[in-house]
């Protein structure tokens, strides 16, 4: 053997030992997977630095797991985030950009990440809303899972209480909005984290790789936390977004209207106390949520399988509180596109360290192929995010694309323009495409070192700038048109 060779093989021998270290068990041993999931989730949590949610459950994984800084969704919609997630494909590769259609319907023989798993010899298991849950033919994805799926499909207004007896009167006025003195399995996070608990006990008596995958609906709308959630934020100190403001220079095609929620003020703008309200009720949702998240993680820890078990907690996207008087989901902007991420094998240097690298959801799929020793499928367009567990200042890739239609809920076949927007560490690149021939209809720029609200474009006056992004952005989505859909 050579000393090239030699040299070769004795770095082959380490990374193997490493990984292995970073996995857990030994080889013959399959790590388990839990995979948590919030919906409308922005990264405000208190492991995020950002001061305004009490998230201590979320919080306690962080320190003991890897919390990426800067992880974005594909597009921030429902479907098609958890469809490219699911699937490790982009929306433009599965063609999904709406509400109502199935990635089935797009892919019918693509291989999701959890029919990965069972395909492989994994016991899979869906409690509550993971893939999307209303409006398609398909409920959910069965063949992704060994069994039924428990609490996946409905309509996040469905999320009524349920008590013995008549409810309590609502003690607050205010639109999509509810406060009930009622349990937490009133609503529907309280009974999922229940069936989760009562699954992990059932799937260590199975003794049988298993991968448990657990969606929560909130703290999506409506803000209906039982009322000691609420009670934990004083509505005066709430703060108010930075800026009401659309962005300086920003193009009117960025914006949207905020249906989800204005259209319930009967076209009225929310005031003052209304946004303070709104954002307690969101906060308040989310800490419900974390309280559901702890139930889960405790029970995990008390029947000895958190050395076996990788852990996983993120968001199908983010959620707009009224920056740039923008309320919920479907832009661009960075409230809306980065997601929460943390991933805590059962052996981790350096535990707690967060990862500064751009990631994307699409990651997921070949991380956990990797960490659990499976083959990764050849359609798969993400990259693995092991070297960042291994290292947190490893960078991964040097930017994260998310996308987003106009109009943000388009009827007929295919949208009219396209947003494709880039981050990296520094900056967001914006470009709004027209869809059928591939001309450039707007352009945003932000630099985050000092603009980290986003509320200033710089594209007209960073050329060389917008001219570097523009190429790195084409990489991945080259300027082209599309032909008329059939």
């Amino acid at each position: 053997m050579t000393p090239r060779s030699l040299a070769l093989a004795l770095g082959i021998a380490l990374w193997g030992v490493a990984l292995r270290g970073l996995a857990g068990p030994p080889a013959g041993d399959k790590l388990n997977v839990l995979f948590l999931m919030a919906d409308d989730l922005r990264p405000e949590l208190g492991c995020y630095g950002a001061g305004h949610v009490i998230s201590p459950n979320i919080d306690r994984l962080a320190k003991r797991g890897r919390m990426f800084e800067r992880a974005y969704c594909q597009q921030a919609l429902c479907n098609p985030s958890r469809a490219s997630m699911l699937t490790g494909l982009r929306p433009d590769s599965l063609g999904i950009w709406n509400l109502p259609t199935h990635l089935r319907q797009r892919r019918p023989g693509i291989v999701t990440l959890p029919q990965h798993f069972r395909n492989n010899g994994y016991y899979t298991e869906c409690v509550g809303k993971i893939f999307h849950n209303w409006r398609q033919d398909i409920h959910g994805d069965p063949q992704s899972w060994s069994v039924p799926q428990f609490m996946h499909y409905a309509r996040h207004d469905d999320d009524k209480p349920r008590v013995d007896g008549k409810p309590p009167q609502n003690e607050i006025n205010l639109p999509r909005s509810t406060i009930l003195d009622v349990p937490d399995e009133a609503y529907f996070d309280g009974r999922i984290a229940t069936r989760a608990v009562e699954s992990l006990q059932r799937l260590k008596q199975n003794r049988k790789p298993f991968f448990l995958a657990v969606g929560f609906w909130k703290p999506h709308l409506p803000f209906n936390a039982p009322r000691r959630y609420w009670n934990l934020y004083d509505p005066a100190k709430v703060t108010l977004p930075e800026s009401l403001a659309r962005p300086e220079n920003g193009p009117d095609i960025a914006l949207h209207d905020s249906r989800e929620l204005l259209r319930a003020f009967g076209g009225r703008e929310p005031s003052t106390r209304d946004i303070r309200e709104l954002r307690r009720g969101y906060f308040a949702a989310t800490t419900y949520m974390d309280a559901q998240v702890g139930r889960v993680l405790d029970e995990l820890d008390r029947l000895g399988l958190r050395d076996s078990t990788i852990v996983v907690f993120t968001a199908d996207h983010g959620f707009h509180l009224g920056e740039h008087s923008l309320w919920c989901k479907t832009s661009n902007y960075e409230w809306d596109a980065a997601v929460p991420l943390i991933i805590a094998p059962p052996r981790l240097a350096k535990r707690g360290a967060a990862a500064p690298s751009p990631v994307e959801l699409i990651d997921l799929y070949p991380t956990l192929a990797e960490l659990c020793g499976l083959a990764k499928p050849t359609h798969l367009e993400g990259a693995s995010l092991v070297p960042a567990l291994k290292d947190p200042v490893v960078e991964v890739k040097p930017i994260a694309i998310t996308q987003h239609p106009r109009p943000a809920y388009y009827t007929g076949k295919e949208p009219e323009v396209m947003g494709y927007s880039l981050r990296t560490r520094h900056h967001r690149y914006t470009e709004w495409r027209n869809w059928r021939t591939g001309g450039i209809v707007a352009r945003e720029l932000y630099d985050h070192d000092q603009d980290p609200g986003e509320n200033k474009n710089i594209a007209a006056v960073s050329a060389r700038r917008v001219q570097l992004l523009s190429s790195k952005l084409a990489e991945v989505h080259p300027v082209k048109p599309h032909p008329a859909a059939d």
